[in-house]
């Protein structure tokens, strides 16, 4: 499978639009509740210092998105989100979409990308991102609400650019 990252496209939002609303409707992994509609996603991936997209003939397979953690003088710290369509986890498209975050932070002048929320029980994330050098910043208690109602732990981490 021949898998390709490149900035989102506004044709491409109907399929990001499924891609993440799964993630948000699955409830384990994004803090936002709401979903999105074609509207709202343009707004929301168009507000973005970028948003990228994992292709593979044609069909969209993740994304992420791509911004400032803070304002000021920690503007320099990037955040990013990743989602990867059900169907085609486990082939490492987020790996891909990891990479290509890690470079395009870089070329937008950010020195940190770190993630705020990565759940305890994000297994696949905490893995990938302790292969790709990301450092561990300790343990918030509770700090996500599961869909079921549960609080989980989350593990914020970071990695120099």
């Amino acid at each position: 499978m021949e898998v390709t990252v490149r900035a989102y496209r506004p044709e491409d939002l109907a399929q990001m639009c499924d891609i993440w609303n799964e993630i948000v409707e699955e409830g384990v992994a994004f803090p936002q509740i709401e979903t999105l509609d074609e509207t709202s996603a343009a707004d929301f991936f168009g507000g973005q210092s970028c948003t990228g997209v994992a292709e593979c003939d044609g069909s969209l397979l993740g994304l992420y998105i791509l911004h400032p953690n803070n304002v000021g003088r920690c503007g320099h710290i990037a955040n990013s989100s990743y989602a990867v369509k059900s169907g085609v986890r486990g082939l490492h498209i987020g790996e891909k979409l990891v990479i290509h975050s890690l470079s395009q932070a870089k070329a937008l002048g950010f020195r940190i990308l770190q993630f705020n929320a990565v759940v305890r029980t994000n297994d696949q994330a905490l893995k990938l991102y302790e292969k790709l050098g990301f450092q561990k910043l300790g343990v918030i208690p509770g700090g996500f609400l599961m869909k079921d109602g549960h609080y989980e732990d989350i593990i914020p981490h970071y990695r120099e650019l």
